[in-house]
């Protein structure tokens, strides 16, 4: 199990449906609101967690990096850039293949992260996909 990476995937292109107006703005926004609270919500030792969640289309990102970002800003604007780069019809997965991502999600960070960040944010899917639908709305 140490092996494989924690995955987080959702197809939201089945929501862009719910946003007329620059579906591609929408998926973007979401993907971007999603990936930012995983970032935030993952615990800080090192910074190297944090450092090592990748977005890729269509397939897992197995990479890993000894980078560091205690703050989440940059690994926020990495993600950011890649997410431009997403076309209609492409899933969007955001993963960090760390060996110890598993565990940090079922709670091994007790103090910083005791119900994951995964699990949390994906339950909270449908206020990403209405805040992004209603910005795109009001524009």
């Amino acid at each position: 199990m140490a092996d494989t990476p924690q995955v987080f995937a959702l197809n939201i292109a089945n929501f862009v449906d719910k946003a007329k107006a620059a579906p591609t703005h929408v998926v973007r926004k979401i993907g971007l609101d999603l990936a930012t609270r995983v970032v935030m919500r993952s615990p800080v030792d090192t910074g190297r967690f944090r450092a090592n969640w990748n977005v890729a289309f269509g397939r897992v990102d197995t990479l890993t990096t000894p980078s560091t970002d205690k703050a989440g800003g940059k690994t926020i604007e990495r993600v950011r850039v890649q997410l431009n780069g997403w076309v209609p019809g492409q899933e969007i997965y955001l993963t960090n293949s760390l060996p110890y991502a598993i565990p940090l999600e079922y709670g091994h960070s007790k103090s910083q992260a005791p119900q994951g960040m995964v699990r949390l944010t994906v339950a909270e899917f449908q206020t990403f996909v209405n805040a992004a639908v209603a910005e795109q709305t009001r524009q």
